[in-house]
């Protein structure tokens, strides 16, 4: 019995500086509510979101 949830499962998020949507990865499990931006480039970019 396979224990893993298929990638459509996963919640999703859009990101607010390239608009794309990104999915719930293992690293942000403790964290899911508090992350924002799909990568560390739009994180540093995130002042283009706010024009």
């Amino acid at each position: 019995m396979p224990r893993h949830r298929s990638k459509s499962d996963l919640p999703t998020k859009i990101c607010p500086v390239c608009q794309l949507s990104f999915t719930w990865r293992k690293k942000w499990e403790t964290n899911w509510d508090e992350v924002k931006y799909c990568s560390d480039r739009c994180r540093r970019r995130k002042s283009a979101a706010a024009e």
